[in-house]
């Protein structure tokens, strides 16, 4: 049975400090608590999101070369509750090899990992839902794992074309359980509010 936090819980994301690294799934910390991961293609804004998220500007490291996350990175909010960075799929700069042995490292986590509560998934609103993506919801689905998508960059669109590609997304999941998608800007502090609400509902989970 999960150690679940207090259902009382106020979450602090700006409280949030990097944990650890972790090459393996042997290597991660404990299973226990509460665990939520991002995880979306190289390149579609995930360290900047979890920046925003957490209200730092360089609590992960950002890059404009796809491919540069390659371990699993842990951020502690609480004792209890942690903030999971996972490396990029899809197109990296990276040889055949690493991109396999990624690729069997969050099959891993994804699979065996018991504290993990939910997926954000990530996904550039200029190209979403890409086979890559479509892949990984359907491996997320086969696991019970609820998923929110966060349809990043949306001030590279005009607010009209941003919620049409929201709508979008949206009726061509609607055949799934488990789904909720929203936009996002890590550059203009868009759907923050809307991101920590769902993050935080999340780590409340009871037992």
């Amino acid at each position: 049975m999960l150690n679940q936090p207090p259902l009382d819980i106020t979450m602090n994301f700006r409280q949030a400090t990097f944990l650890k690294s972790a090459p393996r799934l042997a290597q991660c910390p404990d299973d226990t608590g509460v665990e939520i991961a991002c995880i979306g293609r190289s390149n579609s804004g995930k360290s900047s999101l979890i920046n925003t998220l957490c209200e730092q500007s360089r609590l992960a490291k950002t890059s404009k070369t796809p491919g540069r996350t390659q371990l699993i990175n842990f951020y502690e909010i609480t004792p209890e509750c942690r903030l999971v960075d996972l490396p990029g799929y899809g197109y990296a700069k990276v040889s055949e090899k690493t991109k396999q042995q990624i690729q069997t490292m969050l099959s891993e986590y994804l699979s065996q990992r018991q504290c993990l509560q939910g997926l954000i998934v990530i996904m550039d609103i200029r190209h979403p839902l890409t086979p890559s993506d479509q892949n990984l919801i359907d491996l997320a689905t086969e696991l019970s794992l609820p998923m929110h998508i966060v349809l990043t960059k949306c001030d590279k669109l005009n607010r009209g074309p941003a919620n049409q590609t929201q709508l979008k997304v949206q009726q061509m999941l609607s055949a799934y359980d488990k789904i909720t998608v929203q936009t996002f800007s890590a550059q203009m502090g868009y759907g923050l509010e809307a991101l920590q609400d769902k993050l935080s509902a999340w780590f409340r989970l009871p037992e």
